[in-house]
């Protein structure tokens, strides 16, 4: 059971969910996110420690302390507890002071990021433990790790997570972090932005666990953007393919790569709401449950870059050459379309796109186009379906359509617009392909 930032985010939240980790019948880990707001917090700190202003960095670890001392008051009844979670907060924000004294590196930064999750679930086993509750902190430093291409090491997090558990058989309920792991070289690291959910679906994979549910604040995956559409309607279920596209392509409830460990691995992924525990939410398994389009979601941000090339005509290694430039770069393309002249693809990181446009030059003339969206139609097997391809486009015949990509996925229809007519293609899609 993951419970993301909102809802740890306050104290009568956290003392809801151990409400709800308790009901359980099955022996449970709870993985926690920082607590909302946190994250964002520590990075400010840490960017104006890489900026070498000591001064805001000092005064924002203050105001996030004041924070946590003011959790614990609403968290916390019994004088002891309390007194045993202010002084493991002040601990951690000692040790944030003290780094204010050292150069700033991009180890430290981890570390400091580092203290969300370390802070939220020594506070909830604190809370536990006032409650009478027996359960098992487990570090996630001890057994989450990445190798040196970032990549999670699932054998090693296998072996040293089950190691753990033996060690305390006699236990039924265990919490753990989200987010946190070691590197290669064994420093504090982390599985990026939208990481919890990554070590949620890790650890489910790594245990064989019967589910892993991730609770947010939306009652599962919604067939639109419910901050642009209005009528929108939670999925009830889904398979791992639909969910990966819809992931991959923008839906902002499920990290795009903690599909794959429970994908892999076989284990029902549930996507629940903490503050509606009653509604269904979203099932995500090996089965689409039916057939025909399920939702739409937008990737923001996209670049796309066109090759134009007279050369290309009938010329093999062509592609493969245009493609390793990518790989150099290491960045990922998300779209792709060809003619006999020219390629389109498209990107959604420019950090290298100065040194990619250099050197695809030397193929042919070069076009970039920046602030374009991708949406996706993801739905089981709609790209064989020829009423549903009829249906999607008869609904955006007013909207520019700079690339389309159909039959790559049989889940998946991809169009590329200009990022302007965002909004009016989502809520044109929600009438033509919902009739919401």
């Amino acid at each position: 059971m993951k419970f993301g930032g909102t809802s740890v985010g306050r104290p009568e939240r956290m003392q809801h969910i151990a409400s709800m980790v308790t009901k359980e019948t099955e022996p449970v880990i709870v993985v926690l996110s920082a607590l909302s707001g946190t994250t964002n917090a520590l990075v400010e700190i840490g960017t104006f420690m890489a900026n070498g202003d000591r001064v805001s960095a000092k005064q924002a670890i203050e105001k996030l302390e004041k924070h946590y001392q003011s959790f614990i008051k609403e968290l916390l009844n019994d004088k002891t507890y309390v007194e045993k979670a202010k002084a493991m907060v002040a601990e951690h924000f000692e040790f944030l002071t003290i780094i204010l004294k050292i150069s700033f590196s991009e180890s430290l930064s981890k570390d400091i990021l580092a203290q969300g999750e370390l802070l939220s679930t020594k506070l909830f086993s604190i809370y536990l433990e006032e409650k009478g509750i027996e359960h098992q902190l487990l570090p996630a430093l001890e057994f989450m790790s990445i190798d040196q291409y970032d990549e999670p090491q699932i054998g090693s997090i296998k072996v040293k997570l089950s190691q753990l558990l033996k060690k305390h058989k006699s236990k039924t309920l265990f919490v753990t972090q989200g987010y946190i792991c070691r590197n290669a070289r064994g420093e504090v690291d982390n599985l990026k932005r939208g990481g919890s959910d990554y070590s949620a679906s890790l650890i489910a994979a790594a245990i064989g666990a019967s589910v892993c549910e991730i609770w947010t604040d939306i009652d599962g995956m919604h067939n639109n953007d419910p901050r642009i559409v209005k009528k929108t309607k939670p999925v009830e279920q889904m398979s791992f393919e639909e969910a990966a596209e819809l992931a991959y392509f923008g839906a902002k409830i499920l990290h795009p790569a903690s599909i794959w460990p429970a994908q892999q691995y076989k284990v029902p992924v549930k996507l629940l709401n903490t503050m509606q525990p009653e509604a269904k939410g979203t099932l995500i398994t090996e089965k689409a449950g039916s057939v025909g389009v399920k939702a739409v979601a937008a990737k923001d941000n996209i670049i796309a870059i066109r090759i134009k090339s007279s050369r290309m005509l009938l010329a093999y290694g062509f592609l493969r050459k245009i493609f390793e430039v990518f790989e150099k770069y290491r960045t990922p393309v998300d779209m792709v379309t060809t003619s006999e002249v020219a390629v389109s693809l498209t990107i959604d990181s420019a950090v290298h796109l100065k040194e990619i446009v250099k050197e695809l030059e030397p193929f042919g003339s070069i076009e970039v186009d920046k602030n374009q969206v991708i949406i996706s139609v993801v739905g089981n097997e709609i790209s064989q379906t020829e009423a549903m391809v009829k249906k999607l486009f008869g609904s955006i015949m007013n909207i520019p359509v700079r690339m389309v990509s159909y039959g790559g996925s049989p889940h998946n229809i991809s169009l590329l617009v200009p990022v302007e007519y965002k909004n009016q293609i989502l809520q044109q899609l929600n009438k033509g392909m919902f009739g919401l």
